[in-house]
């Protein structure tokens, strides 16, 4: 079997295994599904809502920030604001004979060598696709002369009757915090840094949903917007200094012979590699977070953006990818945004998006003013004259010497819409005079780490997937952290008579009551019990026996009172005391306690 059909393989059973055993499979089977949507099963939700929960954990409660809910549907003029409505695209090529649509870099990506051609213009993905002769996915039919399209990922709605209100079902969380910033500032009393979080579903209309999790058009995002002040702010590096990771950078990936490096957080700041400290801190964040859920450290990297990948708000950007299914995908991203959010909702909303800065002693400096006769600019400019005085007033902010070099009988010029206009300094009222300040107002800058639970959820399913032999028997499990396995715990009676059935059921509900999560399972002989929980990740097993109930016979092992603990990976077996139990399982759960010191 080849590389490739072996992936496929891998895929294939992994998806097999989370439709049987409950993780995730397409919604709406009944009605033949739909591509792109996915429901989590009771195995796969309590996984999505444990990894959230260390998400959380890590972003929001260590790091002291705040978290936000924000809705899913927001109207057009955040989205007009924050650029989606006129950059948020992807390439579309339509099949010329059975009209499939598909996304034309990734009919490009996944025919030629070539590995980043979502950062090519569309006229050289065109070429591309003439020059190697591909055909589409569907049909086999040639894709070389047809069209390639930008088509905008944004789910389109109405709010209220009639079409009047539009909106979008938004494409990231993060909006729905930016257009909340003016009280999201006061919350935390306009003091810098600060940072907050969300985790909520967002949406996208994918040209050509694929590979299960990895391509989908409604999915779950862990966001964290902190905002900085850019002149002030530089995390402390000391928690992730020391924190090593491959680095994949630009510089590496366009180079010839280029690649990804093992490097500290530390030296890829002081190299100069990742020029912004704060990427670099979540960075560091991101992989022990990683690595805490389950993710494989040997198929995991930090590579870059290149230039025509770069988001139409971001000025850096670095992805986590991970390997799976022999192609890196990627995980999450970190950008620097700069104040280009608050800046455009600033601009386009009647709120202030900026913060206040208190200087630590008043500062009295001279400072050019204009206060323009409305009557005269009213009559003379129209409905431009309010933008005209605005106009002016920046002018004299920028450039007071355009009024002094004019004089008062002279004329300045503004432009207002691409039209310029002239004024007279007589009807500006320019002045220069002394201004004692407090303070000044400063738009924040943003630092934004962005994870996909989701894909989060695949890679971790993917990179624990193991298979073995258990006395002779081929046995196939997930080696998932117990911190986020689905099921902590599974409690069995040794058979379902003698009281041992009783006994089972009132220790699971013990346990229960303890916080842990268990799972009752009284069916079939006790190894297909524990085969059924090795392939959903329950890191342990109870097991009820007659010594349990102080009925064992002289040459059990064990004393009564007690149950045999079972751990998946290596199926050691250990006795314990039933008094003991909710707090072992508990340390053992929360990584205080190992199985070898049992």
């Amino acid at each position: 079997m080849t590389d490739d059909a072996e992936r496929d393989a891998d895929g294939r059973r992994l998806v097999e295994l989370a439709k049987r055993r409950g993780f995730f499979l397409q919604s709406a089977g009944a009605y033949g599904g739909v591509s792109g949507f996915y429901t989590f099963g009771p195995q796969g939700a309590a996984l999505k809502q444990a990894i959230e929960d260390t998400w959380r954990d890590r972003f929001t409660i260590q790091e002291g920030n705040m978290e936000v809910d924000a809705p899913t549907v927001m109207p057009e003029p955040v989205f007009e604001a924050s650029g989606h409505l006129d950059g948020f695209d992807d390439m579309l090529v339509e099949c010329p004979e059975c009209g499939e649509s598909h996304r034309a870099d990734h009919v490009v990506e996944d025919n030629t060598d070539l590995e980043d051609a979502e950062a090519l213009p569309v006229e050289e993905v065109e070429e591309l696709i003439a020059e190697y002769e591909l055909v589409c996915p569907n049909c086999g039919a040639g894709l070389a002369g047809q069209a390639v399209e930008d088509f905008n990922l944004m789910f389109e709605t109405n709010i209220g009757p009639g079409s009047s209100d539009p909106g979008y079902l938004r494409p990231e969380t993060a909006q729905g915090i930016f257009i909340e910033f003016p009280q999201l500032a006061e919350y935390a009393r306009n003091q810098l840094p600060f940072g907050v979080t969300q985790i909520g579903r967002a949406y996208r209309n994918e040209i050509s949903p694929r590979k299960s999790l990895l391509r989908v058009r409604e999915f779950t995002q862990a966001e964290l917007e902190l905002f900085i002040d850019p002149e002030e702010d530089e995390p402390d590096l000391g928690p992730v200094e020391d924190v090593t990771a491959p680095f994949y950078p630009a510089t590496e990936q366009e180079a010839d012979d280029g690649d990804p490096y093992e490097a500290t957080i530390r030296e890829v700041v002081e190299e100069g590699v990742v020029g912004n400290p704060w990427i670099a801190y979540y960075l560091g964040l991101a992989k022990q977070w990683y690595d805490r859920i389950g993710v494989d450290m040997d198929r995991f990297r930090f590579r870059q953006h290149l230039p025509g990948e770069l988001a139409h708000y971001s000025a850096d950007c670095w992805d986590a990818e991970g390997e799976v299914d022999g192609d890196w995908i990627e995980l999450g991203g970190f950008s620097y945004r700069s104040d280009y959010d608050l800046s455009k909702h600033d601009e386009h909303s009647d709120e202030d998006f900026t913060v206040f800065k208190q200087y630590d002693e008043p500062i009295t400096t001279e400072k050019a003013l204009v206060d323009p006769d409305m009557s005269y600019l009213g009559p003379e400019f129209g409905g431009a004259a309010q933008d005209v005085a605005d106009a002016l007033a920046a002018l004299a902010e920028r450039n007071p010497a355009a009024f002094e070099e004019a004089g008062e009988d002279g004329d300045v010029t503004v432009e207002v819409d691409g039209e310029e206009h002239d004024v007279p300094v007589s009807q500006t009222d320019f002045s220069v005079e002394e201004v004692t300040e407090s303070g000044e107002h400063v738009t924040p800058h943003v630092v934004e780490p962005s994870l996909g639970i989701d894909r989060a959820l695949y890679t971790v399913l993917d990179h624990t997937y193991r298979a073995d032999e258990i006395d002779g028997e081929e046995r196939t499990f997930l080696e998932l952290p117990p911190e986020v396995a689905p099921t902590t715990v599974g409690v069995f009676p040794l058979m379902d008579r003698d009281g041992l059935g009783e006994k089972a059921r009132a220790i699971a509900r013990e346990l229960r009551e303890a916080g842990l999560s268990v799972t009752y399972d009284d069916a079939g002989a006790i190894g297909r019990r524990y085969r059924r929980q090795d392939e959903v990740g329950t890191p342990f097993c109870v097991t009820v026996d007659y010594t349990t109930i102080g009925e064992g016979r002289d040459d059990d092992e064990g004393e009564p009172g007690t149950v045999t603990v079972r751990e998946r990976d290596t199926t050691a077996q250990r006795r314990i005391p039933v008094e003991d139990l909710a707090e072992t399982l508990t340390a053992l759960r929360d990584g205080d306690l190992s199985f070898d010191d049992l």
